[in-house]
């Protein structure tokens, strides 16, 4: 990646414009990191670099809302400089980071010191705090103490906030700050010792498999909390049918509940576990084509308001084993852009301007955070997409320090070719890659 200072000119692209939520043809003027002219601008005499965007659109900076950074505890997987790293790489000028990390981030002291580590990484950082003390789901966390050190948004995940009564209270209280809750809804029983989905595959590979009502059991609970509560409840990883439907009723019912799908649950389905690939066991795990229909429809509808990664590193011991004794997770900041836009956009299942809603401006909305916008007198925090640009995933040029990753190979029509952030423009190509 190369990193550049001073006066742009990105001439040629097209640019998303949020007042009328399309793309019209313009160039940006940027200097100092500062938006200073969008439009028609002339290169003649121009003392800055020209940056030709020709073919390429220019949307408000991507923003995951879902990454594991496991930094402190598992530094060997991930720093949150080497992930803010693979986030640049992957087209992100944001991340929200899980607190799963040891010891977890559950006070205001960890939200700081995921803040210090921030210092001078071009991707925003922004910790979510645990719900609980010690991710143990027994009694309730600091919380406004950690939102006044800087966190964003409250979750156990990895594992679901399994008491009720604790639930409810994280929502009661979290909505005196307007935050929401994020869960992680499997339900422990069902789920314990299980490596993927319950159902003709895992019958045939003799592996115990986790029923999809798993995963809708907790969903159906925390809709019922939210509804009782009056709190905000976010969805985390939304992989089936039955989610799906029950999210989508409770929003018409108008509760407050938003909700997120993971590029591998709406490009994989439980038939690529036939190879046994450790890379493929997730949580939750890989679904059957009808839920995978089913998530993509509700990213079509609105019913899933955004996509996030669940980028989850882990080292080679522990994914380079059996596949029902690997660590469940994949790495997925540098290979969600390019599979949104090959499996959703080049699809027809999605326009670009639904994913920019949903990579760019959703994350943020749900958080209360500030959404970017290429408008004159704004700071420069967009990204540039090439729609059209073909790559190979390749996991040795990954920023990641892990290497988990079930897409190696694949060849994808559609990259984040830059971005813009913090005073600076990336551009993001390396040596050898795919073209």
């Amino acid at each position: 990646m190369e990193v550049k200072r001073g006066r742009f000119l990105f001439k040629g692209g097209k640019i998303y414009r949020q007042k009328i939520g399309r793309f019209e043809s313009g160039d940006v003027l940027v200097e100092d990191g500062q938006i200073v002219k969008v439009g028609e601008v002339r290169a003649d005499g121009f003392d800055g670099e020209v940056v030709d965007v020709s073919g390429c659109f220019l949307v408000p900076g991507f923003m995951d809302l879902h990454t594991h950074l496991r930094e402190p505890g598992r530094e060997d997987e991930e720093t949150v400089q080497s992930g803010a790293e693979a986030a640049l790489a992957g087209g992100f000028t944001a991340v929200c980071c899980m607190p799963n990390t040891e010891p977890p981030i559950d006070n205001r002291g960890m939200v700081e010191f995921v803040l210090k580590q921030a210092q001078g990484a071009l991707v925003d950082v922004f910790p979510i705090g645990a719900v609980t003390k010690g991710r143990q789901g027994k009694e309730l966390a600091e919380m406004a103490d950690m939102l006044d050190a800087g966190a964003v948004a409250f979750s156990d995940d990895g594992s679901p906030i399994a008491n009720t009564e604790i639930l409810r209270y994280a929502l009661e209280y979290s909505r005196m700050f307007n935050v929401p809750i994020i869960d992680h809804c499997e339900d422990p029983y069902l789920s314990k010792g299980k490596s993927m989905n319950e159902g003709r595959v895992s019958t045939r590979l003799g592996l115990y498999g986790t029923p999809p009502v798993a995963e809708a059991l907790l969903v159906a609970r925390d809709l019922m909390m939210a509804e009782f509560t009056g709190g905000r409840v976010h969805i985390a990883h939304v992989s089936t049918r039955q989610s799906v439907e029950l999210i989508r009723e409770a929003k018409a019912r108008g509760v407050r509940v938003t909700a997120e799908a993971c590029p591998h649950h709406f490009t994989l389905t439980d038939e690529a576990v036939v190879s046994f690939d450790p890379n493929l066991r997730v949580n939750p795990p890989l679904r059957s084509p009808e839920d995978v229909a089913a998530v993509i429809e509700g990213l079509k509808d609105g019913t899933i308001d955004i996509i996030a990664t669940d980028h989850a590193p882990h080292s080679i011991e522990e994914k380079d084993v059996e596949f029902d004794a690997a660590a469940p997770g994949m790495i997925g900041l540098e290979t969600a852009v390019g599979l949104a836009l090959d499996r959703l956009v080049h699809s027809g299942n999605l326009a670009l301007e639904q994913l920019v809603e949903k990579l760019a401006i959703r994350p943020r909305e749900i958080l209360n955070l500030p959404v970017p916008s290429i408008e004159e007198g704004q700071k420069a925090n967009f990204t540039v997409l090439d729609p059209n640009r073909e790559w190979t995933v390749n996991k040795e040029m990954f920023r990641s320090r892990s290497r988990n990753t079930p897409f190696h190979g694949w060849r994808l029509k559609g990259k984040a070719v830059g971005v813009f952030n913090k005073g600076c423009w990336v551009r993001i190509e390396e040596e050898g890659e795919g073209k």
